[in-house]
């Protein structure tokens, strides 16, 4: 295993006085090789058990893997409490500028899921439609802002949200509730994906384990009856949980990633 701390590089994103400097680790392929890029979750790092073993799992390919961290993870810059998804959004596209070699192959997880989902929207913007050879999607929670916190606040969570600006939740993962704020969820209503057909251009796996208490099943189920141009593959796993951090989690996620790769 590499020393993270020596190959960490940073960059910077947005415009001063608001510029992020967002820490990523590129571990490079063979030359003209597919690049594995991973987008994790809401208040997770690039430190993570399955960030660390699709890397092993791309060297071992001698395919590239990117990595890094969202304003407000890890170590890039910032508080999350401070994040929106356009925010996040637009760091994962520089990052991905910046670093990524090759076609791609896009692992998002949880909130990464839908950071996925916004690339791929904003690639076709750029006229750009072949790069991407497939996504792997791991618990993806796209537009949870909406669909799976707003028609469930509190009036308690209401009035915190209007007198504070946001609210608390206990955390599952963290001593430290998560905090939710106004900004991302009026911000999460711009960046929906979830509102007509979702048209990827590309293979698609989504893996969900059926007691994840964040994001139900149900969620995934939706996400793929708006695929209905592409491939997609969905891989319900009876006793996963939101993680699926599990040898035997792990073991699927690589396969399903073996399997993009094969297409690139």
């Amino acid at each position: 295993m590499q020393n993270d701390a020596a190959n960490v590089q940073f960059i910077d994103v947005g415009q001063s006085p608001d510029v992020r400097r967002i820490a990523a680790i590129a571990t490079p392929g063979a030359t003209n090789s597919a690049t594995v890029v991973w987008l994790g979750g809401y208040r997770s790092d690039m430190t993570g058990t399955k960030a660390v073993a699709l890397e092993a799992q791309a060297r071992a390919l001698d395919v590239g893997f990117l990595r890094f961290d969202y304003s407000g993870h890890g170590q890039s810059s910032g508080h999350y409490t401070d994040g929106t998804i356009s925010l996040w959004l637009e760091e994962s596209l520089a990052v991905i500028d910046r670093l990524a070699t090759g076609r791609l192959v896009l692992v998002g997880s949880s909130l990464g899921g839908w950071i996925t989902l916004r690339v791929i929207e904003e690639f076709r913007k750029r006229g750009i439609r072949n790069r991407i050879a497939g996504i792997v999607l791991i618990a993806p929670a796209p537009d949870f802002t909406s669909v799976l916190i707003e028609p469930h606040l509190s009036e308690k969570e209401l009035i915190s949200l209007a007198e504070k600006g946001y609210f608390e939740e206990a955390s599952a993962y963290s001593a430290e509730p998560n905090r939710y704020t106004n900004a991302l969820i009026e911000d999460g209503r711009h960046n929906l994906v979830m509102t007509g057909l979702i048209e990827t251009g590309c293979p698609v796996h989504i893996l969900q384990g059926m007691r994840d208490p964040d994001v139900p099943y149900s969620h995934a189920l939706g996400i793929m009856e708006k695929i209905v141009s592409d491939d997609a593959i969905l891989t319900l796993v009876r006793d996963g949980d939101h993680r699926l951090s599990r040898p035997e989690d792990i073991e699927r996620i690589e396969a399903a990633v073996a399997a993009m790769l094969a297409l690139a």
